[in-house]
């Protein structure tokens, strides 16, 4: 065989056997996400790029209903940590939940009509896309579709009789997905409220969080969330849609996303399908893997900001912004 034909034959075969092990890599990702933790894992919520446009902001009026509250704070959980018959205003399927350890004390500091804690009941679930026989789950596209559109029903519910009340979104993992897409929309002037409405945005592991689209305190490591980095990729129910149309828009400045160094939801390589890189990046999926503090935002152990965790941070940073925020008058 002539040498520019072995050359050739020899990069097909390179370039072959990286999008193997990539696909392999791929697998072993989504198999270590569904093993049990501290607090179940989790992945990426729900795609925000087929959102209505909104109208117009109406003339903002001088008052309101006294029954709306100053604040309407929306949290949306992870995988495992909700069920759709849920109460929203008194959440009790998982106890443990990352983000009632935000919300909760929120809602004892701040009682209505000062502040209304709503909590997204939804499916929460993740099927193991590689289970034969299935396990019986909601798809990660069901369950993240259902938790989309109860959420943006209750601000669209909430906005429509409350013009002056302000909105602080914030999310964990797949539930950081559902509530990033929402904010995304609001900040490119198409979602269901003004991004004037909007207090701030708490993410905490966002699967389509990509560096530089919104603030970020503590790690904030190099890799992008795995809903960016596995762009594309559709296996079981499982729709992997990569980043945001427009990132956070005019919400960036508001929004904070929190991630951890061995968080593999939210820092993965942003070129882990690159041939010619996967010798780098390679050994960084498998720290990440080895390491996998999902679940460990609660402790200082992978994320730490002054000495806090990422729930203790955001606990501060949400009740700075409820303390603070509009009184509207009441009519």
């Amino acid at each position: 065989m002539p040498g520019k034909q072995r050359r050739v034959s020899a990069l097909a075969i390179g370039v072959g056997i990286a999008a193997i092990i990539a696909i392999v890599l791929v697998i072993v990702l989504l198999i270590e996400w569904l093993k049990p933790g501290p607090t179940p894992p989790v992945v990426p919520g729900p795609s925000s790029s087929s959102a209505p446009p909104s109208s117009s902001a109406p003339a903002r009026p001088e008052s309101q209903p006294a029954s709306c509250p100053d604040v309407e704070v929306i949290a949306v959980p992870g995988t495992w940590e909700s069920k759709s018959t849920d109460d929203p205003l008194h959440p009790t399927a998982n106890p443990n939940s990352l983000i009632l350890k935000v919300s909760g004390p929120l809602q004892k500091a701040y009682p209505s009509p000062r502040a209304e804690v709503w909590t997204t009941p939804y499916v929460a679930q993740l099927s193991n896309p590689v289970a034969i026989p299935p396990d019986g789950q909601a798809t990660y596209q069901v369950s993240r579709t259902e938790g989309d559109k109860k959420t943006r029903a209750q601000i669209e519910k909430v906005y429509a009789k409350c013009k002056l009340t302000s909105f602080l979104l914030m999310g964990f993992s797949q539930g950081a997905v559902i509530a990033g897409d929402i904010a995304s929309d609001i900040g490119n002037g198409r979602g269901p409220i003004p991004s004037e409405n909007v207090l701030g945005v708490g993410l905490i592991s966002d699967g389509r969080r990509v560096p530089g689209e919104a603030k970020s305190v503590g790690p904030n490591p190099p890799g992008v969330g795995a809903e960016v980095a596995f762009k594309g990729l559709a296996i079981g129910g499982l729709e992997l849609r990569g980043p945001r149309a427009g990132g956070f828009g005019d919400l960036g400045d508001k929004t904070y996303s929190l991630c951890g160094q061995h968080d593999p939801i939210c820092n993965e390589p942003k070129d882990i399908f690159d041939a010619n890189a996967i010798s780098q990046t390679l050994p960084k999926v498998q720290a990440v893997l080895t390491a996998n503090s999902h679940a460990l935002y609660a402790t200082t152990k992978d994320w730490i900001y002054e000495g806090e965790s990422a729930v203790q941070w955001m606990n501060g940073w949400a009740d700075g912004l409820v303390s603070k925020a509009p009184k509207p008058k009441h009519s």
